[in-house]
């Protein structure tokens, strides 16, 4: 079909926006709504055309549809914006319609006359006279030689059969034809209508230019069909006016500022943190003793910046200083002052700001600052820019313009580096208090502070907890607290008869079932527990070991491991390793101040050296766990990256993680890909990596209780300055084990002889002391014992197969005997040659001198 502009219609389309006019039971019909909704519904035959060409296309054909019904969608909009005004100004709009001896001739003009008489009153406003001028010439008698005269004017101005501008009692029109029975073409000159005391003494004048006192009056028409029209408009727009004010209301509900509150939180419930609130006390003193700075002639300190792993409390000790001076604090949401309209996101920091000086003395703390303050060479808008720059103009007008304000600005991130550095500066965030993972002291004091209100067990060891919590924040503590509650509810509603290890497996799909039953049961059942079930209820240490295994604290979830469930236990022989490195790091954490009479330093670092498979990691990991430490692991070529500049990035947030850490051991393995021997010609990555780790590793920033321990197979390609004093200055040998270790290793692989269970012919000594395990190394020898309990599997499902397949009865047992040693003997080859023993020897001998 061809519409009227002359392009071809979609009949499909058109069908379907009818129906969707006739079901939307609305007069008034957004265009882009409606091209939505039938993209949305017509999936399959609009979901893929462009959103633009398509509501192009739907708001040609809803054209089309109103001008077949005889509604422009111009004066529909008009009509809208119209009655919405009429509604509020309380007129009738019945007054406004002019006199027509029939009905239908009413309701044809009556909407053409609104609009034509606000723009009359328009016009007239801007220029009374001509207004007035046209107005008598317009609503003169209804003569036809006075229209002809006036058209007669307009066509001295213009050639014929052109178009000419005629006025009328309801406004300006164009006529196209030159004649009065074509149809008239109305020009919107203005959307918005003038005031409602102008359109009313327009439209007076109009009627009363309109009464001619020679003839006799008429009786008004009938008006019933109309005003039925006018009523159900009336309502329609009153229900959009709701719609509207609804959703200016909940826009500014969404951007109303934040409010004053007063903070519960106290120092006591900060736990671990005592040098830094000594600190936060030494910066507040201007809140409360202002004078005294005004006294000196200097600008008391107006904020300090909280930065630290997530969860270790820095919206905490905001909220406790709040509370402990007892001040208003005002907390920001940093992505809440971000808008999508250009200047309101400036406008919401200035009326922060005000907001705050207003209020004084107070304190604003705004989380998640980076938010806002990213650096601006790297912002990707001009929009992030802008803020920063209006940031940082509002707090240098606290130090200029409101000197005398009692405020304080905290700001809260885990990103400081990627703050911008114009507000790291004096004069805008003056200090940086770092709130890194807490040591074991400082967990034993948040424990104590979060185990006040719970009920505890007379027994209860908090300095033991402590130990077992290795890289464990306050809130990773708090996750515990309440998984280890949650452990004594089901321990004390679901006691279950505790069987033996060698029923347990046959047992375990019925414990499962009968535990289901229970939680069942007691979630039916809505009657209160008894005092005696509740006077049970308490938090043993065996709840808190049993959650350990389901809170993962935060240092591991941010990608470097705490300290690993390795003991000495774990670890066979090589006493004399473990020897020096007792004395190496375990002995500064534990024992400070005798080292510090003796003037002694830490060592740097450790190397440790060898061939693989001896043990260097498991070391590695048995001494953070001993000691207590975080540990932090870095595989060497995981630093590497393709891009300059990313490596020694990495090397700079390792180090920066480990400060926040402390104590804390960071183990290198195979440091011989991070660290190669630097050569004349050679200005690569690895080059840079290079330096960037000596900087880190002495540099003009020490390193307070960060250890640093590094394991390879090849100490001959490993440049020297990183062998020097001052870096790892101590390296130690950790070679293959003779007969006596392997036995011990052996030992301790099979935990005595009981996992796998080991046959009576079976002899670990004499396996040990056997020839073919002369270059066996730890993992070596873990592989055989392997292999054997294999064999042993193996054997046992060959003769014990039953025709149906290969069952066994729940108190069976595998035992590895002699002749699977045997054969796994056969499969399992030394991972260290004897030419390279030769040469890790040598390596050995030079490490001893």
């Amino acid at each position: 079909m061809k519409s009227r502009s002359g392009g071809y219609m979609d009949q499909r389309l058109k069908q379907r926006v009818e129906q969707y006019l006739k079901s939307s039971n609305r007069q008034y019909v957004d265009v882009s709504e409606m091209a939505a909704d039938l993209q949305r519904q017509y999936r399959l035959d609009y979901g893929r055309r462009n959103k633009t060409a398509f509501r192009i296309q739907v708001e040609k054909v809803h054209t089309v549809i109103c001008n077949e019904s005889g509604l422009s969608p111009m004066e529909d909009k008009h009509l809208a914006k119209r009655a919405r005004i009429k509604e509020d100004d309380g007129e009738d709009s019945s007054v406004l319609s002019d006199s027509t001896d029939s009905e239908e001739e009413i309701s044809e003009n009556e909407i053409t006359n609104h609009m034509n008489n606000s723009l009359m009153s328009l016009y007239c406003k801007g220029n009374p006279e001509n207004g007035a001028a046209l107005m008598e010439q317009s609503t003169s008698s209804p003569n036809p030689a006075s229209q002809k005269g006036s058209s007669a004017e307009g066509s001295s101005r213009s050639t014929p059969h052109q178009s000419t501008t005629t006025v009328s009692a309801g406004g300006w029109f164009i006529d196209k034809t030159g004649r009065k029975d074509q149809e008239n073409i109305l020009i919107d000159l203005c959307e918005e209508p003038a005031s409602p005391a102008a359109n009313k003494e327009g439209d007076l004048s109009v009627l009363e230019h309109d009464k001619n006192p020679l003839e006799p009056e008429k009786k008004p028409p009938k008006r019933k069909k109309n005003e039925k029209r006018k009523v159900l408009r009336e309502k329609e727009m009153k229900g959009v006016d709701a719609d509207i004010e609804q959703s200016i209301m909940g826009k500014k509900a969404r951007t109303k500022l934040p409010e004053l509150q007063q903070s519960p939180v106290k120092f006591e419930d900060v736990g671990g943190n005592e040098e830094t609130l000594r600190e936060l006390c030494k910066l507040l003193i201007h809140v409360r003793h202002p004078e005294m700075y005004q006294q000196l002639g200097v600008v008391p300190p107006r904020g300090f910046l909280l930065h630290g792993p997530p969860g270790c409390g820095k919206t905490l000790l905001a909220q406790a200083v709040a509370g402990e001076m007892d001040l208003p604090i005002l907390k920001a949401s940093a992505p809440e002052l971000v808008s999508g309209i250009s200047g309101e996101s400036e406008q919401k920091l200035r009326e922060l700001f005000e907001q705050v000086v207003s209020s004084a003395p107070c304190i604003l703390f705004i989380d998640e600052i980076d938010a806002i303050a990213p650096k601006r060479e790297v912002a990707s808008k001009d929009m992030e820019r802008r803020i920063v720059a209006q940031l940082l103009t509002c707090m240098d007008d606290l130090n200029s313009v409101h000197a005398s304000a009692q405020v304080v600005i905290i700001g809260a991130t885990n990103r400081p580096d990627s703050l911008d550095p114009a507000l790291r500066r004096a004069g805008r965030f003056d200090r940086e208090i770092c709130l890194g993972i807490p040591d074991e002291e400082a967990r034993l004091k948040i424990l104590r502070t979060l185990c006040r209100k719970l009920k505890l067990s007379a027994d209860f060891d908090y300095t033991q907890l402590a130990r077992l919590t290795p890289g464990y924040v306050g809130a990773d503590l708090m996750a515990l607290c309440r998984e280890a509650a949650m452990t004594a509810v089901n321990r004390v509603l679901l006691q279950q008869p505790k069987t033996s290890t060698e029923c347990q497996d046959a047992t375990d799909v019925h414990d499962d079932q009968v535990e289901l039953e229970q939680l069942l049961s007691l979630l039916r059942n809505s009657k209160s527990l008894s005092e005696e079930q509740l006077n049970n209820l308490c938090i043993v240490m065996d709840d808190f070991k049993e959650s350990l295994a389901r809170v993962q604290p935060s240092a591991k979830r941010e990608g470097f491991a705490t300290v690993p469930d390795v003991t000495w236990d774990d670890i066979g022989a090589l006493q004399d390793i473990r020897e020096e490195l007792t004395m190496a790091i375990l002995a500064p954490v534990r024992h400070p101040e005798h080292f510090k009479s003796l003037g002694l330093s830490a060592p740097a670092g450790v190397l440790l050296a060898g061939p693989p498979g001896c043990g260097k990691t498991l070391l590695a990991k048995a001494v953070a766990n001993e000691s207590g430490l975080n540990f932090i692991s870095v595989k060497g070529p995981e630093l590497l990256n393709m891009y300059v500049g990313e490596s020694e990035k990495a090397v700079r947030q390792l180090f920066q993680r480990g400060k926040n850490s402390a104590p804390c051991v960071i183990f290198f393995d195979e440091v011989d890909a991070l660290c190669p021997r630097r050569s004349d010609h050679e200005s690569g990555a690895s080059v840079r990596v290079v330096n960037q780790l000596l900087t880190e590793m002495d540099g003009l920033e020490t390193r307070r209780q960060v250890f640093i321990l590094a394991a390879t197979n090849r100490p001959d390609i490993i440049d020297p300055a990183v062998l020097r004093p001052g870096r790892l200055d101590k390296m130690l040998y950790v070679g293959l084990p003779p007969p006596q270790d392997r036995h011990a290793i052996l030992i301790t692989i099979t935990k005595g002889g009981t996992r796998p269970q080991l046959d009576e012919d079976v002899n670990l000594e004499e396996i040990a002391h056997d020839e073919r395990c002369d270059c066996f190394t730890g993992a070596d020898l873990s592989a055989l014992v392997r292999e054997a309990s294999v064999n042993a599997l193996r054997a046992q499902l060959i003769s014990h197969a039953a025709p149906t397949g290969h069952t066994f009865t729940s108190g069976f047992k595998i035992r590895v005997s002699r002749q699977n040693f045997e054969e796994a003997f056969m499969k399992v080859r030394p991972s260290v040659s004897r030419k390279e023993r030769l040469m890790y020897e040598t390596l050995q001998q030079s490490v001893r001198r």
